[in-house]
Order: structure tokens, then sequence, then C-alpha cells
């Protein structure tokens, strides 16, 4: 029986982790508003949208919703990531990625002309789909860790304690 598995977004990243982690469900991608702001600059921010694009999902499978931002910590600003996943009895699970120091023309942009962390690796590094690629985390790592292993790693996260909820139940 193939379970479904309702991802909050169509950013390609995003879906192929879930592809990649959810191997035995049939993995659906909807858009799904975050109803937080375009570029979430806090903890508590990001997780919502997460929360967000998860709950307005049909409640037919489980939902995922993964949402990227900014935080920061002791002066310096870091690209954050977080996961929700909310299963068919409506248990929320939470998970947080990475965390890297972003450089100072970053922190310029988000905080000083009010634009998105997309849209300043777009202009900086003349590529507009950056953020459906390697991200800006892949910039920064020289292609080390690239946006979809980011997502890989909340997924199974997220996965990984849905599964031991289950497991725990019986």
């Amino acid at each position: 029986m193939v379970t479904k598995a309702y991802i909050g977004t169509t950013n390609k990243a995003k879906v192929e982790a879930c592809k990649i982690v959810l191997k035995d469900y049939d993995v659906i991608p909807l858009k799904s508003d975050s109803q937080v702001s375009n570029q979430p600059k806090s903890d508590e921010e990001t997780m919502l949208g997460a929360y967000n694009r998860a709950k307005n999902l049909p409640k037919d499978g489980i939902r995922i919703g993964l949402e990227a931002g900014v935080t920061f910590h002791n002066d310096k600003l870091f690209l954050i990531n977080w996961g929700v996943l909310i299963d068919e009895d409506d248990n929320v699970y939470y998970a947080g990625g990475t965390r890297i120091e972003l450089p100072d023309f970053v922190k310029e942009g988000i905080f000083n002309e009010d634009k998105e962390l997309a849209e300043i690796m777009s202009e900086t590094y003349h590529d507009k789909d950056i953020h459906l690629n390697q991200g800006a985390i892949g910039i920064f790592t020289e292609n080390q860790v690239e946006r979809v292993d980011i997502f890989i790693h909340i997924v199974k996260l997220l996965y990984g304690q849905y599964l031991h909820a289950i497991r725990r139940e019986k």
C-alpha cells in the first residue's frame, strides 16, 4: 500500500529531499502558504512558517512543511532551516537543521535593504535559480553541502521521530 506524503511547497530541492527520504510514499508537492514573511528572521518565525505549510495540507497522509530563514546569535547572522511533520492523528514533530554564518553583505541586504536571501544571492552571483538549486549553503560551502542535503537531513529527523512514535505505540 502506497501512503501519501504531502509537502507544502513545489520547490525542487525540498521536494527532492522528501522523495529521497520517503521512498515508500507517494510524495505530493502542493503550494502552501507559510503565513510568515517572505524572509523569516528568527527561529520562531521560521518554525511557524514550516508548521503553517504542513497544517494547511490535506489530512489523508503525513504532512511536511520545510522553511528556510535567518536568525541572529551574538550579533552574527545565520542561515537556518526548520521542518515540521504532522501525522494523520495530528501529532506534530519538529526538526531544525544546519546553521552557517552569513557574510555581512547578506546581513546588510536583509536588514538595511529589506531583501530576501534568495534575491541577494541571485544579484550577487548572477543566478536567479540559486534558491532552487544549491542555495546559499552551496555557494558558501563551495558545494560541499547543497540545499537538498540540508532538507534531506531535516526530513530524516522528522520521519525518524514519526517512526519512533509509531514503534512506541505498538
